[in-house]
């Protein structure tokens, strides 16, 4: 093994996260918290302080829980809250009785007491008929709230006066009141969304929007807060929704608790479902949904017109046949989506099974054809040669050492290839090991990208499910990448110029994302790849040099983009590819 080799390896292997939670919160969150007089200026800095409206419905919390809730609010560093409660007829005598007392101890907390029981959305809606404030949290009645929770909200209110939603990075409280297994979050991620109620704490929403859509909605309740969050969509711009990468929020696990396990409440990802089946059904009528492949995760399938678009699958190749022959024929032979064409690009091959292979299956399908390229390799330069040749209108870059898995692999692509708003569309990639190749690309690991979950086994789940869902990515490998052919016009295809061989896919992708489209993986469409079989490590000087000046390059050309990936937590690692702190 090479010098660079072992380092790759060391940089990126699988690896269980490096750092200590409670030691992350000891140092790292405790350094990035303000000091009492930090406090006061943040405070005097604000021109129109918010006023936020702390919504909690209450049924039988045990008491102790529901202090400490209600002592989270009042400890808030951030004055200017009400504290809005609807008793939803809570049997157990301690909760009047200790609501009552709270209610005297400040005029800032407000209790109305239902008459009947209504269940979580309607005792929502009753906290919220009595909020005043230009803003709403979302609090459970056994959870809690750090103590300057409120304070990061209204200050991202005030910086930007737009914000119609917020939402911050949670963890969970074990029953001696410890806290562990942080979620940090990506920035707004729609399609991640749509998969997971990744959003969940804390919420926060301008009271008007929420005035806007009628407050909660009955009937769904166990996702009440994804379905609210999904009829507020229509309303509200991207750019209007902030996140804040912080854990503003301490989720309680107690018995029955969603914070416990995903699981614990079926009837979670039944009312999860129906809300995301309204929502489609009023904005893309045709899309289906159906339980993910966990509880409290969701399939979003998306419609592909008839008749279907001709996709032109471009394959560089050089000599290699039995690596290309698998490649090919897995593709011809296993995909469901017939409407294809395979263009394999030929980059000199000079040995005579692989000449003999490329005759025979032009022979053998008339969709597969063979285009002769008599150039130096240039990966980028291979490719946009046949996307000049192509006649599909979407176009499939695909490496000639894969091997398709699943049949559907084809037909998820294409279904998300078709929407208007995504550009490209990556697929999850195993070695022949079964370990993961490429879950998405994560900007910045390793100086310029890594690959999400790199070496994870095959069936892990990922950080918080994240190798099960389909979700928004800065970028994705060109080892299978599909995207509209105008789109890959549009943006002058891969960089032949600059980058012939490493991270010409990451530019690539950053570009489609510049011009306006997201990008999107897909864990539906599974694939092998051999890594770089066909060419072999990139170990001599001349590689090596060649691929520092790509290095580079990239750092010159896309800088701060690098450094800050809006789909990858800023508190985890930059260092490993497993999503540890």
């Amino acid at each position: 093994m090479t010098q660079l080799q072992a380092l790759y390896n060391e940089t990126f292997s699988f690896s269980l996260p490096s750092v200590d939670y409670e030691e992350w919160i000891e140092t790292v969150e405790a350094a990035s918290l303000p000091t009492p007089v930090e406090v006061d200026a943040m405070l005097s800095g604000m021109k129109a302080p918010p006023l936020i409206s702390v919504v909690m419905p209450v049924y039988n919390p045990a008491e102790i829980y529901l202090r400490a809730c209600l002592d989270s609010v009042l400890a808030q560093s951030y004055p200017h809250w009400e504290l809005c409660i609807a008793d939803d007829r809570s049997p157990k005598a301690h909760v009047q009785r200790v609501l009552r007392e709270y209610e005297a101890k400040d005029s800032r907390i407000r209790v109305v007491y239902r008459e009947q029981n209504g269940h979580i959305s309607a005792a929502s809606n009753s906290a919220l008929q009595i909020a005043k404030g230009d803003f709403v949290a979302l609090l459970d009645h056994d959870d809690a709230l750090p103590e300057h929770a409120l304070l990061f909200m209204a200050q991202a209110i005030c910086e930007r006066p737009q914000t119609q939603i917020l939402y911050s990075d949670e963890d969970k409280l074990n029953g001696r009141g410890e806290r562990f297994d942080p979620h940090f979050k990506s920035d707004w991620n729609p399609d991640l969304f749509f998969s997971q109620n990744y959003v969940s704490h804390l919420g926060v929403y301008r009271r008007s929007l929420l005035q806007q859509i009628g407050g909660f909605r009955l009937g769904v309740e166990g996702s009440q807060d994804q379905d609210l969050l999904l009829r507020c969509l229509p309303h509200v711009t991207a750019t209007q929704i902030v996140h804040i990468p912080r854990v503003l929020y301490h989720w309680r696990t107690i018995e029955g608790s969603t914070a416990l396990a995903s699981g614990e409440k079926s009837y979670t990802t039944d009312a999860g479902i129906k809300a995301l089946r309204d929502y489609f059904a009023g904005q893309q009528p045709g899309v289906r949904v159906e339980a993910g492949l966990v509880p409290n995760t969701y399939r979003v399938r998306y419609p592909i017109p008839e008749p279907a678009p001709l996709v032109s699958l471009l394959i560089p190749t050089r000599d290699r046949r039995a690596l290309t022959e698998t490649a090919v024929r897995s593709i011809l032979d296993r995909s469901t989506y017939t409407h294809f064409e395979i263009l394999i690009l030929d980059n000199g091959s000079v040995e005579q099974e692989t000449l003999d292979f490329f005759a025979q299956i032009q022979r053998e399908d008339s969709r597969v054809k063979v285009l002769r390229y008599d150039h130096p390799f240039n990966y980028s330069a291979i490719n946009n040669f046949g996307a000049r040749h192509a006649k599909g209108s979407i176009v499939g870059l695909v490496n000639n050492d894969v091997e398709v898995i699943n049949p559907e692999w084809l037909t998820e692509m294409v279904s998300h290839c078709l929407r208007s708003e995504i550009g490209c569309v990556g697929a999850k990639l195993y070695y022949s090991n079964d370990t993961l190749q490429h879950g998405g690309v994560i900007l910045g690991i390793g100086g310029v990208g890594g690959h999400s979950h790199k070496h994870y086994p095959r069936h892990h789940p990922g950080y918080f499910s994240r190798l099960l869902l389909t979700q928004t990515l800065s970028a994705v490998t060109a080892a299978c990448l599909l995207i509209r052919k105008e789109i890959y016009d549009e943006v002058a295809g891969l960089d032949e110029e600059n980058l012939h061989v490493a991270f010409n896919d990451v530019d690539f992708c950053l570009k489609v994302r510049e011009a306006g489209y997201r990008n999107l993986w897909t864990p539906y469409a599974e694939l092998y790849h051999y890594e770089s079989i066909s060419r072999g490590a990139e170990d001599s000087p001349e590689k090596i040099a060649r691929f520092n000046k790509e290095v580079n390059f990239m750092k010159s050309k896309w800088g701060r983009h690098l450094e800050v990936d809006p789909y990858y937590s800023q508190n985890l690692t930059k260092e490993r590819e497993d999503f540890s702190i």
